[in-house]
């Protein structure tokens, strides 16, 4: 339990940072590790019980390739720290992660951790877990709540600079076209981070542009099923006047290109797509000339999340926000990063 260890005030960054004084900023950009690395004498901290960690995980679901990734990391990362997982799906309903949450306070597990699959709503679980003195860790998507104090860090993208990757990349891309550009957009699930600030991340790039116009924007949820479903729709309405598609990850817009394809116009030519995600299969997408450009968002934090419950149980400090470093891949880089590719 949290009590046994003593409350940590959250200002560094320890497991970076433990052998200097300079202060780490309350938002810490980090690089996650392929491996997490063994301290001996974190080690013997967890474990002067005589018994494993235990981390109670609540994962959103298994809605794209990225999480499917992310959970893997996840699983493996706590089988190679010595950390008992408890792991729940929660298949994209918020009532089942709350119940989730609530069966880890129940069994009294050290840690809980989850990926949220809408920002709000938190508060009262929040609570509950903090009142029975079990520190919470937010993964992947932020939750909007009135007390920060309610969980530990939040480990994981920064999804408006996602966006903002996304929008300059267009800006780049179609700076030589001297008519009106319109952009169709496929967002995530609604009312979730990766939606929302995506989306204000994209706008906020090319408002000043005159030529852009964003004519049509639907929830496609993160599946290819979907992204299809909603590309055909837009087809149907606005035909050949889309010049850009803005889709929020990597499954819809395979969902989309097949839409396209149907109707005979060919992915990443008659049409410049731009996806969030960064999969293998993306890159590949990338190469057949069918995908221009995808913004990185890394789901392999698995060793960056248990390596942060090591350090909580250990009574160290972590930040409040911890953001994974990514980058951004087009069509002129894919063959050189393709083998770089984990998931």
């Amino acid at each position: 339990m949290y009590n046994r260890w003593g409350k940590a005030v959250i200002l560094l960054l320890v497991f970076l940072c433990a052998c200097t004084s300079v202060p780490v900023p309350k938002e810490t950009l980090v690089q996650a590790p392929a491996v997490l690395q063994t301290d001996s004498s974190l080690t013997t901290a967890l474990k002067q019980d005589e018994r494993p960690v235990v981390l109670g995980f609540s994962q959103v679901g298994a809605e794209s390739r990225f999480r499917n990734a992310n959970t893997k990391s996840i699983q493996d990362a706590a089988k190679q720290a010595g950390i008992d997982l408890k792991f729940s799906d929660a298949e994209q309903q918020q009532s089942k992660q709350i119940e989730a949450i609530r069966s880890y306070i129940a069994a009294k597990v050290d840690v809980i951790a989850f990926s949220p699959v809408i920002e709000t709503g938190w508060d009262n679980v929040l609570m509950e877990a903090k009142e029975a003195g079990i520190p919470v860790i937010i993964t992947d998507r932020s939750v909007d709540v009135k007390d920060h104090s309610l969980y530990i860090t939040l480990i994981g993208s920064n999804f408006v600079e996602e966006g903002r990757k996304a929008g300059k990349y267009v800006i780049d891309k179609m700076r030589n076209v001297n008519r009106p550009i319109r952009i169709a957009e496929i967002r995530g699930t609604e009312n979730s981070a990766p939606a929302l600030d995506r989306k204000r991340g994209f706008e906020e790039i090319i408002k000043d542009n005159p030529n852009m116009e964003i004519i049509a924007s639907e929830t496609g949820n993160f599946t290819r099923e979907e992204g299809k479903e909603v590309m055909t729709r837009f087809l149907k309405k606005h035909g050949r006047d889309i010049q850009v598609l803005f889709a929020h990850n990597d499954d819809m817009a395979f969902g989309a290109m097949e839409a396209m394809e149907e109707i005979g116009l060919r992915p990443g030519k008659d049409i410049v797509i731009v996806s969030v995600d960064g999969g293998k299969e993306a890159f590949q997408a990338m190469l057949d000339g069918r995908l221009n450009c995808t913004v990185e968002c890394n789901p392999l934090f698995g060793p960056l999340l248990m390596q942060a419950v090591r350090e909580l149980m250990a009574g160290r400090n972590i930040p409040k926000r911890i953001i994974v470093k990514e980058g951004v891949f087009t069509q002129g880089t894919a063959a050189r990063e393709i083998g770089n590719r984990k998931y």
